[in-house]
């Protein structure tokens, strides 16, 4: 386990094998206040979904000194339950094995998404179902509507007026 500060807040970074013994310490050292766990897709470019790193939060309320444990899991991993240290992390815990597919204890219930969904909305590599049924109704780029040619007309930056605009300076040197 490897510890890091920055700004205000300690990180450490767990073995996935000592995720349990980590978390069950730091809870009988008085870490009894279950703020979040979240899980974010650490997937490296060209290989979104394989790994994802885990993050607890957790507080003293005697001292409010926060914590942070970090661990990285692969997509065949399976994350252990904190649920019985902090009762408030079943729902988190619920909500990563839906959302981005990663494995906590048992298969668990339905929370967020209905039993007919496919596939985990919060991973990179999960393709947006609305991009590909209707494109964007947002403003299309010159040339992307297929009404005219596209017209890359060179502007100045804000506040310099048009070259049109006052004396030219060629003009000036040659008077």
């Amino acid at each position: 386990m490897t510890a890091k500060t920055a700004f205000g807040q300690t990180v450490h970074h767990v073995e996935l094998a000592d995720w349990l013994t980590t978390a069950t310490n730091h809870h009988d050292d008085g870490y009894v206040m279950f703020d979040w766990l979240g899980v974010e897709d650490a997937g490296r470019p060209g290989a979104a979904g394989l790994r994802h790193a885990v993050f607890l939060h957790v507080i003293n309320p005697q001292t409010r000194e926060g914590v942070m444990l970090r661990t990285e899991i692969a997509e065949t991993d399976s994350l252990p339950s904190v649920a019985h240290l902090w009762k408030g992390a079943r729902w988190h815990e619920r909500e990563a094995a839906e959302m981005f597919g990663v494995t906590v204890g048992s298969e668990p219930e339905h929370l967020l998404l209905p039993d007919s969904f496919q596939g985990h909305p919060l991973r990179k590599d999960f393709v947006l179902a609305s991009r590909v049924v209707r494109p964007w109704p947002g403003r299309l780029e010159p040339g992307e509507d297929n009404t005219s040619a596209p017209s890359r007309r060179r502007t100045a930056p804000p506040g310099v007026p048009d070259p049109s605009w006052g004396p030219r300076r060629e003009e000036e040197q040659q008077s």
